[in-house]
């Protein structure tokens, strides 16, 4: 069991104030597998007193200073991997290979990309008689959520460093033992005092007080959009920038001229990569009508072989629900998907087969759901796929963009030009054309209620830069 009894402050690890914990239980296996303190809002006010501190200092760092850390800590993840990967399984129950790659191995790539941004990164320009001058926020508060907690916070962490910004994270209580882990890898790298802070506790309590702190000047927070709207309230008195990563809907295009097969394929590990508990998962396939006994044929004969169970065993592909809230959560939007007329190709209530115990539903397929039914407008969160019909491409297009969401999406086409053409009506924060990859130096965000500001990349970077303009 991992017992952390100490907050990190201020480049030291301190007793909270209160000696209240929070438990982390592993969904697999419903066991409790470590502890953390619950923290209050007189830890918070030490945190953003030590960030306000160190932040004179911090911000007139040498890129040089900021680079070596930032490489360091891409070092450490690196020497870590197996016990980061290892440690969120246990949390999350992601299968270990997933966690390895994308847990572990996207926020080491992710904090190396900024060192590199650095080198050439501009922080001054003129325009005619203006001075134009790029320079760091200043304190940050991150609350991030519990599916991908490093990678989240790493995309918060690792620009933020970069522009000189001190920070305190609040990390999820279902997930937050790697946030520890983390805290004792900047420990050991020379981050200098007060740049990074790590308090755990309760959204509703400390994630709120650090939302409307005064002494914070920036709030990024990942998660759902209706506590995604509560940071908002909460930072709108104090007109502090609030960048937010929210929830998705995300549709997967399949045009007339995509090959069945392919389609039918991908869009399998498009919707359950995760366990389907991804923000970005292609949960919406849209195709065309013609193509749908051929698709759904194929989607039927593979899906048999997305195993369900223990996320430790390397052949399982799906692993279980966070929470046994979120195992009953998904299991309501299967019943009413249900109820509401759908018809289910695979998977349906119950635990999968041979698994008795842990957060698990199984891996299920809607066809012929419209846009009216719940499941078809609402996130589900979990390994759920609806399949929509169309007979025109504008109809595709409007199925496509019939959401509250625009945080990711998928087109398919024998044409790459016509798929591009497709993807930019989509309103939506990115797209993958034929199954093109997440590139971790391209920005990652939403339109709509999937939220504000952009994550990654160069304009990641800029997220947690304030624009000077001095006239010459």
């Amino acid at each position: 069991m991992q017992v952390y009894e100490k907050l990190y402050i201020d480049g030291k690890w301190v007793m909270p104030s209160s000696t209240t914990g929070i438990e982390v239980t592993n969904p697999t296996n419903e066991q409790i597998i470590g502890k953390v303190p619950a923290g209050g809002t007189s830890d918070v006010d030490l945190a953003v007193s030590a960030a306000k501190k160190a932040f004179p200092i911090w911000s007139k760092s040498s890129i040089e200073e900021r680079i070596n850390i930032l490489n360091s800590l891409s070092n450490e993840i690196k020497e870590r991997t197996e016990e980061l990967a290892q440690t969120i399984t246990a949390e999350v129950g992601t299968p270990i290979e997933y966690s390895r790659m994308a847990m572990v191995g996207t926020p080491r790539v992710v904090t190396r990309s900024y060192a590199k941004i650095l080198e050439n990164f501009e922080w001054e320009e003129e325009v005619r008689n203006s001075l134009i001058v790029k320079e760091p926020i200043g304190v940050c508060a991150f609350i991030t959520p519990w599916n991908f907690p490093l990678h989240q916070i790493i995309g918060k962490v690792a620009p933020a460093l970069a522009a000189g910004c001190t920070m305190i994270l609040k990390p999820s209580k279902e997930a937050p033992l790697n946030a520890f882990l983390l805290a004792e890898i900047m420990d050991k790298i020379g981050l200098p005092k007060g740049v990074f802070n790590l308090v755990s506790g309760h959204g509703s309590e400390i994630g709120e007080y650090m939302s409307k702190h005064s002494g914070v000047d920036m709030v990024s927070f990942t998660g759902s959009t209706n506590a995604g709207i509560r940071v908002s309230q909460a930072a709108a008195p104090t007109v502090k920038r609030v960048t937010l990563e929210l929830g998705g809907k995300s549709a997967n295009v399949a045009l007339k001229d995509a090959d069945p097969i392919l389609v039918g394929k991908m869009a399998i590990s498009g919707c359950y990569q995760n366990s389907g508990q991804t923000c970005s998962a292609l949960t919406r396939l849209i195709i065309p009508s013609e193509m749908k006994e051929e698709v759904c044929q194929v989607i039927i004969s593979r899906i048999e072989r997305y195993t369900a169970g223990d996320p430790l065993d390397e052949n399982t592909r799906c692993g279980p629900m966070v929470s046994l809230k979120q195992q009953e959560s998904v299991s309501n939007y299967i019943q009413t998907g249900i109820n509401e007329g759908a018809t289910l190709l695979s998977g349906g209530l119950g635990m999968p087969d041979n698994l008795d115990s842990g957060f698990f539903v199984k891996p299920t397929v809607f066809a012929d759901v419209s846009p009216e039914m719940t499941i078809w407008k609402e996130e589900i969160f979990g390994p759920v796929l609806v399949i929509a019909t169309y007979e025109s491409e504008e109809e595709a297009l409007s199925l496509a963009n019939d959401s509250i969401y625009g945080l990711s999406g998928a087109v398919w086409s024998a044409s790459q030009e016509k798929a591009i053409n497709f993807a930019k009506e989509m309103r939506t924060g990115q797209v993958s054309v034929n199954g093109g990859h997440f590139n971790v130096s391209a920005p990652f965000g939403g339109y709509k209620m999937s939220g504000n500001g952009r994550e990654l990349g160069l304009q990641g970077l800029e997220e947690f830069l304030e624009v000077k303009s001095i006239q010459l």
